[in-house]
């Protein structure tokens, strides 16, 4: 068993909260920030979120008429670049469970001409209605810290992965500098809240994502629950000093 908690309680944020609770406190936080979050993820990684997601996506290595599942998709920045690389004869399944984020995402990508080889499928990570082995390529960018069972969810993306098929994990981890660790408490703590109070009116949220943040396996934990969950030749990338990890991991 990992660290995760399997009892009747969960955390949302640094707050203990009912496991059947979170999912519902997680929507509100995402159909409050729907509108603006591009925005926001603009200001609050200086546009490095950006280059993050194009790191991503070379790491994936996809490949004309593959298909590929891309949960917590949001506002669809990793769709985007995907849905290219895949080619109209490939396919990508953006999923969200927030209807909010995932209406947003479409607009955004049907204004953006990505239209053809994407579908929309609003789900919970922890419960895909996919078939067994039926991606090439599984991503979850920035998502996997608001589930509320990760483990069950590990487990789902390597169900649906075909064997061979790989699965990418972009989420905020721990920092490997002091130094960089002390900073980004700083910033995270005292300025974000102060700019999401300035840029979408509301402060709770992101002293939410900054709290969960730091509630989030650090890499070497989510590794081993990545290889509990039956994925095999595990590795992750820290990326601007572990503010960010990428991990990678194989149904074979």
């Amino acid at each position: 068993m990992s660290n995760e908690q399997q009892g009747p309680t969960t955390h949302f944020g640094f707050e203990t909260v009912d496991r059947k609770d979170k999912q519902n406190r997680v929507r509100g936080v995402f159909d409050s920030v729907a509108s603006r979050y591009d925005i926001m993820n603009d200001v609050m990684s200086f546009g490095v979120h950006r280059l993050w997601k194009r790191f991503t996506v070379e790491v994936s290595a996809l490949r004309p008429g593959q298909q590929v599942l891309d949960l917590a998709g949001g506002t669809g920045d990793l769709t985007a670049l995907m849905a290219r690389r895949v080619g109209q004869k490939g396919r990508v399944v953006i999923s969200d469970i927030n209807g909010s984020m995932l209406g947003v995402g479409r607009e955004r990508l049907i204004d953006e001409g990505i239209v053809g080889n994407v579908e929309y499928v609003q789900a919970n990570a922890e419960l895909l209605p996919f078939p067994d082995n039926y991606f090439d390529c599984v991503t979850i960018g920035f998502g996997l810290r608001n589930v509320t069972d990760k483990d069950k969810a590990l487990r789902a993306m390597q169900r649906v992965l075909k064997p061979g098929g790989k699965l990418l994990i972009l989420e905020f981890s721990k920092p490997t500098l002091p130094l960089l660790s002390k900073a980004y408490d700083l910033y995270s703590f005292k300025l974000l809240p102060m700019m999401g109070k300035l840029i979408t009116d509301d402060a709770d949220s992101y002293r939410y994502l900054a709290e969960s943040i730091r509630m989030h396996p650090d890499q070497e934990t989510l590794l081993g629950m990545m290889q509990q969950a039956g994925l095999e030749r595990c590795e992750y990338y820290n990326l601007t000093g572990g503010v960010v990890a990428l991990h990678k991991g194989y149904k074979l």
